[in-house]
């Protein structure tokens, strides 16, 4: 059984101000530990090194060397995969995108959608609700 993971996890993982980091971080350590293939798709990893590293979004960013670490130790792993769009993969986008109309911050959620589809997953670990909304998924918040 293999699922993605989306980058509120990997933030909160990184975020030691975050009162969600402590359940963020034992989702990771579970997922890293295995055996289950788990999807870091290249736009949730650049979201992650993104945000984590921006001064104003995070109360102590992280250093850029060390996002980029963090992401290196995760594609090390023999059980994560992080495929990028493939042959066909506008099509997906478009049968995502006409199933649940998304539109500004929401096409980032249904590009991940996409990727998802055309891999073949249809687990995603994520706290974000606007997931919800893409009917061919399921979502497992590790917070609730």
């Amino acid at each position: 059984m293999s699922l993605a993971v989306d980058a509120n996890l990997l933030l909160f993982a990184s975020d030691r101000a975050s009162p969600r980091h402590e359940r963020a971080r034992a989702a990771i350590d579970q997922l890293v530990a295995g055996p289950r293939i788990v999807y870091m798709f290249w736009p949730v990893l650049m979201a992650y090194v993104r945000i984590a590293t921006h001064p104003t979004l995070f109360v102590h960013p992280v250093d850029p060397e060390v996002a980029r670490r963090n992401v290196g130790s995760f594609l090390a792993l023999p059980h994560v995969a992080a495929p990028g769009e493939g042959e066909g993969f506008w099509s997906h986008f478009v049968a995502v995108a006409e199933d649940a109309d998304p539109r500004g911050n929401l096409v980032s959620d249904a590009h991940l959608v996409a990727l998802m589809r055309q891999h073949g997953v249809r687990t995603l670990w994520s706290n974000d609700r606007d997931f919800r909304r893409f009917s061919d998924i399921e979502v497992h918040d590790p917070f609730a």
